[in-house]
């Protein structure tokens, strides 16, 4: 098991929660004191109201969730975001609204997940030929008819 150190950066602030046994995320919950206005084709910065610190090796994924998204046209902005193990910063959702009416950001909504992934410190070695594969150079569609 992971273990990640959490500031509260506000007394209002919420811890991140699975919603059930298996899930991958950690649902987010906006940090305002009144409700937000996120207006149609509109883009916001939202709170959460914490800081954690990430184990180097490690990264955390800021995702939409797939509710707010098929039920309200909301979705975060750069999916996914990633945060840092040297990040010490307030964690913030860029949230976008690309239905065509305003939605309300409440306070203590669940905005989206972050999710914890392992990563591997790459060594580039500059080449003149790249092995063979199957595949080869196709890409973007290529095995569509």
């Amino acid at each position: 098991m992971l273990n990640i150190k959490l500031k509260k950066l506000s007394p209002t602030a919420k811890i991140p929660q699975k919603m059930s046994t298996h899930a991958a995320g950690y649902d987010l919950y906006s940090c305002n004191e009144k409700e937000i206005i996120l207006k149609r084709n509109e883009i916001k910065l939202i709170s959460t109201g914490i800081a954690i610190s990430i184990p180097p090796g490690y990264e955390a994924q800021i995702r939409p969730r797939s509710g707010l998204a098929v039920k309200n046209g909301i979705g975060v902005l750069n999916s996914p975001g990633t945060i840092d193990a040297d990040y010490r910063g307030e964690i913030k959702v860029i949230l976008f609204n690309f239905s065509t009416k305003d939605f309300q950001i409440k306070p203590e909504m669940r905005i989206a997940q972050i999710i914890f992934s392992k990563h591997e410190a790459v060594n580039f070695t500059l080449t003149l030929e790249l092995d063979e594969t199957d595949r080869g150079e196709g890409g973007f569609g290529h095995t569509s008819t």
